[in-house]
């Protein structure tokens, strides 16, 4: 008898939390949500030294941020960081630094704040942000290797978000970003068949709305928002239909003119 009634008690549970949930949903479409403040709050980039990293960094330059700034390229971050001096921030430090090595990462996070996720965990306090793609969303031709990082991106940033709610860790928040193709170079040439529907986004417009996600505490931030429609589609057409849409589309033929990033002389 016991168990049933703890099931009962968990369905009305559950009802009454969903219904809560659609009402605020419903409330905060018509009525902005409340934006948190991250005046001095430490905000480390990655990529900092061009492109969406650099305008990200001014960005929060603005909102007071204390900023952390990691690339590759030294003085891209070097620039980036005096602009971001330019911009208001009074504390701001830049590393070079290589992602796609274990030993640079810590080597450098020794120099900042180390094993970030344990630290936020340790203080219920964070903000875990991945830039993924609408490629980490479907598959997409001629981007097999791309669609793969991003799809891993993607997953792995939404199972360490399971993870913090699973371990009622709420002070730490994870926004996940899934954009269209964006105007910074990198997918130089390419174009969609209903610019209308599916643009090239421009990075600023892009920046703009993931920092606005992000003082949201969104989870999930995919643009432009007809993304939603078309990944609800996905779910629930089958191959043959959504495959008739991809074709209507273009989705097939957005690297058609693809000719890469420029380089610099």
């Amino acid at each position: 008898m016991a168990p049933d009634l703890n099931s009962t008690k968990d369905l009305f549970v559950f009802l009454g939390k969903s219904v809560f949930s659609v009402l605020e949903d419903m409330v905060f479409t018509l009525i902005p949500k409340p934006q948190k403040n991250v005046a001095g709050e430490i905000v480390l980039i990655t990529g900092a030294g061009s492109g969406l990293g650099r305008l990200l960094a001014l960005k929060f330059a603005s909102l007071g941020s204390v900023l952390v700034l990691w690339d590759i390229n030294k003085e891209g971050t070097e620039e980036t960081c005096e602009m971001a001096q330019a911009a208001g921030a009074t504390r701001v430090y830049a590393y070079t630094c290589d992602c796609s090595q274990r030993e640079e990462v810590y080597r450098v996070a020794d120099q900042t704040y180390k094993a970030f996720l344990p630290a936020m965990i340790a203080n219920d306090h964070g903000h875990l942000v991945c830039i993924s793609s609408s490629a980490g969303l479907t598959g997409v031709n001629g981007l097999a290797d791309y669609c793969a990082s991003k799809f891993a991106a993607f997953g792995f940033a939404e199972a360490v978000f399971a993870e913090t709610v699973a371990q009622k860790h709420m002070g730490i928040k994870t926004t996940i970003v899934c954009p269209l193709l964006i105007n910074t170079g990198m997918f130089e040439g390419c174009t969609t068949k209903f610019p209308s529907l599916l643009p090239v986004l421009e990075p600023e417009y892009a920046v703009r709305k993931i920092v606005d996600a992000i003082l949201q505490e969104k989870v999930y931030l995919y643009i432009p928002r007809v993304l939603y429609f078309l990944v609800f589609l996905k779910s629930i057409l089958s191959s043959k239909i959504a495959t008739l849409l991809c074709e209507y589309l273009g989705i097939f033929n957005v690297m058609d003119g693809f000719v890469g990033k420029k380089k610099k002389d």
